[in-house]
């Protein structure tokens, strides 16, 4: 399967990104051995090559930090991704148990709920979505060895 993994983290003065950009280099390890990938990264990219990466995938993996209920830009992406995939991965302070919880903050949303506009654009895009992967409490409680 060809495979395109997205680094999604920005650098910022307050978070260096070091869980983004671990688990980035796990899902890499883990899937170059048995699969054709293609890196990608928000920080340094150009708009002609990152269009041919989308085009070429048959998955696309994002793996991103949210920061106040944003993830990346999407500006690069079109509507010519027919017949792809992508697999969210992100990285939340939020604990886990504010999530499916009426009584918390999100009102017993859950993860996907709460990134509908990020899916919708890839729903537009013509991506079909796979399971989301979602760490939690990654600041106040870290617990990488459970990741």
């Amino acid at each position: 399967m060809k495979i395109l993994l997205v680094n999604g983290y920005q650098k910022h003065d307050f978070c260096k990104g070091e869980l983004n950009f671990s688990l980035y280099n796990i899902m890499l390890d883990k899937l170059r051995h048995n699969h054709d990938v293609q890196l990608s990264s928000v920080e340094n990219y150009n708009v002609i090559d990152e269009r041919n990466k989308f085009l070429w995938a048959d998955l696309i993996i994002f793996q991103f930090p949210i920061y106040w209920f944003n993830p990346i830009s999407s500006d690069i992406l079109k509507p010519l991704m027919k017949n792809k995939e992508y697999i969210l991965s992100t990285t939340w302070n939020a604990p886990e148990e504010v999530f499916n919880n009426p009584a918390a903050f999100f009102d017993g949303k859950n993860v996907d709920d709460v990134l509908i506009s990020f899916h919708k654009t890839m729903e537009f895009c013509g991506l079909k979505k796979r399971k989301t992967l979602s760490f939690h409490n990654v600041v106040k409680n870290p617990q990488f060895k459970f990741y």
